[in-house]
Parts: C-alpha cells; structure tokens; sequence
C-alpha cells in the first residue's frame, strides 16, 4: 500500500466529495498548498538523482484539460481521467517526458466532471465508441489510493452506448470483480518477462500475479487483452520472450484463452531516460543500445528497422505456434 511522504494539494479540491475524502484518509500526512498540480517550483529544482523521492510525494488537483484524442488502436479515443503518473518506476516510461512534471502520481478528483463527457460522448454517438481511460496513469494502482474503479463502472452504467478500456502492471483487481459491469469494459494487461519485471519495471507486480490477476478478471466476465509491452532487445530476448509466451499458454485459463486478444509494442527510449536512470537507478541495466536503436526525432531513440524486424517475425511465429486463433491487433 503506497503511503505518500507528503500531499502536494490545490485548495480547490475540498470542493469535491472525492477531495475531502483524501484528505481525510491522508490527515497524517504533511501537506503542501500549490497553486497548479502542473507547476510545482520546487519540484523542477530536484535533480535526477531525486527521481525514486519524488515518486513518495502525492499530488492532488483538478483536471482542466478534457480534450479527447482520436486513437485508432483499441479505442476510439484516449480520455484524460482521474489520474497522470504512477507511483512505480518503469525504466522506459513514456510519461517522464518532462520528469519534474510528468512522473509522479497525481490524482484529480473531478471525477463527476469527466465521466459525464465521456457519457455525453457516448450518448450522441451513431455508433458505439470505446473510451481509453488509462493512457496517462495506471488505474487498478490508482484505485488502491482513491477507489475509483468501482465508481467509475458503477456510474458508467448510466451511458446508453459505450465502452471503456484501460491497460495495468498490477494485480489488484479483488476490489472490482464483483461489481456489474455489463460486459463493456475491457482490461489489458501489460506483461513482460519475469526478468525484465524485476529489473526495468520497479515497484510493479510480478508476472504470476498478472497473470493471476487476468483469470480472476475473465472469471468476473471482463473483456480481456494482453500487453506484450515494451518488447526490450536485451542480450538473451528470444529466450525471455519465447518463455513468456510459453507462460502465458501453460497458466492462462481456457477462459481467457477463448478469446483474448494480444498487442506487442516494441520499446522506444529517449535521452531524458537515460540522463534520469544514470543518476537515479546507477546500478540498473542501460536501455540504450546504440548499436542496434537509431534516432527517432529529437532525443528519442527506436530499434533499427532490420533489428524491429526481426523482433517482429520472430514473436508473430512464436505467436502463432502457441496462441493461433487468438488475434493479434497490431505491432507497433
């Protein structure tokens, strides 16, 4: 169970129940008046080296920005929700594009305000629309500190078309299997093997518990996909992921087997991670390889396109051998 070194808290949040209430859960916990969750002065004074400390702070605010993006994966859109950041620290985040801001935990607890958006969305829609509501944050971990799945579902309920989608590390999922959720929410989990898990995706759940958590979801009647992400090109990759796979067919449920549906996506890395990872994590393995990566704009890096392609055939034959009616939906 996280437990914030200090609450980062704009005064505009005890105007909502959800505010109040962590406020009250945290009342022993030092807290910070700011003035905007997005600029923290003393935060971007931190250094690299800061990195782990910082993510034991908790930040909690208003969300202003609700615009939906246009996605073509498997959602619709992809939906700002209730939270940015994570309390885990995954060596190759795509969030810590700006590390001062971007990382860290925050939670927004205008919660009322953005589901009715996605049900207005929903609603005045010719067809049926799938909302991404977790490409900023990781919301089964978020739920251990606000409680939101079970209200998020609960309420969603209320929207006469529409689904919801969101991807997970972790496997604390016993707070919503028991809830109806009518079939319209799907959940993805993100997997990796065991050996990557322990040493790139810090302070996340471990494989078995992933996989664990998928039977119990499938169990409880949600939707299920599954992550193969990030592909990591380390030294003995083929090995690693062909064990995975060959995991993932021996312990997944006949159930999930059925009919879940695979999404592989190759890792990216950028100059900010490794500048961050060096001082913060000095003992940890280096993401980049310059012999096999290549520039991919300004300071982000990507897999060369014959390495890519190699990963590429080499996981779809693997894919094909041990899970050959289960749809693969990209690679990317």
């Amino acid at each position: 169970m996280f437990k914030p070194k200090a609450i980062y808290y704009e005064k505009e949040i005890l105007n909502y129940d959800l505010g109040k209430q962590l406020m009250e859960k945290y009342k022993e916990t030092p807290k910070i008046e700011i003035e905007n969750h997005n600029n923290i002065e003393e935060m971007r004074k931190k250094e690299n080296k800061d990195f782990p400390d910082m993510k034991r702070n908790l930040i909690i605010g208003t969300r202003k920005t609700h615009k939906f993006v246009e996605n073509h994966k498997t959602s619709d859109y992809l939906v700002p929700y209730t939270s940015s950041g994570c309390t885990a620290s995954c060596m190759y985040c795509y969030l810590v594009c700006n590390y001062n801001k971007c990382a860290y935990l925050r939670l927004f607890v205008n919660r009322e305000q953005m589901m009715d958006k996605i049900i207005k969305t929903a609603n005045k829609s010719e067809k049926e629309l799938t909302f991404e509501i977790g490409s900023n944050s990781d919301l089964i971990l978020e739920n251990t500190i606000t409680n939101n799945l079970p209200w998020t579902i609960e309420n969603f309920k209320n929207s006469e078309k529409g689904f919801l989608t969101f991807p997970t590390k972790f496997d604390m999922v016993d707070d919503i299997l028991g809830i109806n959720h009518d079939g319209r929410v799907t959940i993805r989990m993100s997997v990796n093997p065991e050996e990557i898990i322990n040493k790139v995706e810090f302070g996340t759940s471990r494989l078995k518990g992933r996989i664990e958590a998928i039977n119990k979801l499938k169990e409880a009647g949600y939707k299920i996909g599954i992550l193969i992400a990030p592909v990591i090109l380390v030294e003995n990759w083929k090995k690693l992921y062909l064990e995975l796979i060959q995991q993932l067919n021996e312990q997944l449920s006949p159930k999930v087997k059925n009919d879940v549906f695979f999404e592989i996506i190759f890792m990216t890395y950028s100059f900010v991670h490794t500048k961050i990872n060096e001082e913060a994590f000095p003992n940890a393995i280096n993401l980049y390889n310059k012999d096999i990566m290549t520039g991919r704009g300004k300071g982000k890096y990507m897999y060369k396109s014959d390495i890519r392609k190699d990963g590429e055939e080499f996981l779809r034959k693997q894919m094909n051998k041990y899970f050959p009616n289960n749809k693969i939906e990209y690679i990317v």
